[in-house]
């Protein structure tokens, strides 16, 4: 009688096994993240009962005074400009319309704006995090004379108020001939000290032991950077692009005085301008305002993750 070898694994397709494969990656990686969320509440509010709802609903009533006058401007933003000056109510008596949406985007200088906004945070973000991570990896693993000097003055030039430097920075920019241009906006803020010291910190973290075996290997120091800990570093890198994106995107002092042309303004200085050429427009205000915030709300709800994860392992958060 033939006996059948009930050990031989049975061939499966490769599609149906790597599906079930990555389903229960992301269903284990889901499991992990609810796990660490317990465990940062449970550090964070304690694990009596009591104590957690009071401090649940202290945090509920701060979330919603926080909230209520962006929901205010919001209802604004969908009131007629008549509804919006006289009525001081959240349903408007007229109904709710998107007119005042229209009107702005009619003129298409908000649009204009954005798109100058854009290119000047998205520039801005890029050189300045190229910059940062460099000097930060120099103050943090290479030896040269005068570092410690220079890494003092980085530090002291935190407690300088940008505001100072207006005078000499647009006398340098009108000495090079970029006033009323973009890249007069842009260089000024490439320079954050303040990330290079987050930087930095984060650099210093790394094991030298790794840099070490990377160099048995042949890396030099650009490789060492670019290679390995560039890689490392995603996190701390992801959380101060958006830092910086969101200054630069909110500027308003440096790119009001450096420009003249409305096709050069950014959203800040845009919005200025015309609630002081149109008058108070209440409706079409908070339409333009609305507008303008949209796309830092949306990253910061892809990113949110990144950037707490950043304010958690640097330091930024006063630790």
């Amino acid at each position: 009688m033939a006996i059948t070898d009930v050990t031989r694994p049975v061939p499966v397709a490769a599609g149906a096994a790597a599906a079930p494969g990555r389903r229960g990656a992301r269903r284990a990686a889901r499991v992990a993240r609810a796990a660490d969320n317990r465990t940062m509440t449970r550090l964070t509010l304690g694990t009596a009962r009591w104590p957690r709802v009071l401090i649940v609903a202290l945090l509920v009533l701060l979330a919603a005074a926080w909230l209520l006058p962006l929901a205010w401007g919001i209802a604004t933003s969908f009131k007629t400009e008549t509804d919006a000056a006289s009525s001081a109510t959240w349903l408007p008596p007229s109904g709710w319309t998107l007119e005042s949406y229209a009107e702005v985007l009619s003129r298409g200088d908000v649009l204009r704006w954005t798109l100058n906004t854009t290119i000047v945070a998205v520039l801005v973000t890029a050189v300045t995090v190229v910059i940062s991570a460099m000097a930060a990896y120099a103050f943090s693993r290479t030896l040269f004379r005068g570092r410690k000097v220079l890494m003092a003055l980085t530090v002291a030039s935190i407690l300088v108020p940008p505001q100072i430097l207006i005078v000499p920075l647009f006398q340098q920019m009108q000495s090079f001939g970029l006033v009323d241009t973009l890249a007069a906006v842009i260089l000024p803020q490439v320079v954050a000290p303040v990330m290079v010291f987050i930087l930095k910190r984060f650099f210093d973290a790394i094991p030298e032991e790794l840099l070490d075996a990377a160099r048995i290997d042949g890396a030099g120091a650009w490789r060492l950077f670019w290679r390995i800990v560039m890689p490392l570093s995603r996190s701390i890198l992801v959380a101060v692009a958006i830092f910086v994106f969101i200054g630069a995107w909110n500027n308003f002092l440096w790119p009001f005085i450096v420009t003249n042309d409305p096709a050069l303004m950014t959203l800040p200085v845009g919005l200025a301008t015309v609630k002081s050429a149109y008058g108070v427009q209440y409706a079409q205000t908070m339409a333009s305002a609305i507008l303008g915030a949209l796309p830092l709300l949306i990253i910061f709800m892809i990113f949110q993750r990144r950037i707490v994860q950043g304010v958690a392992t640097t330091g930024m958060g006063g630790q």
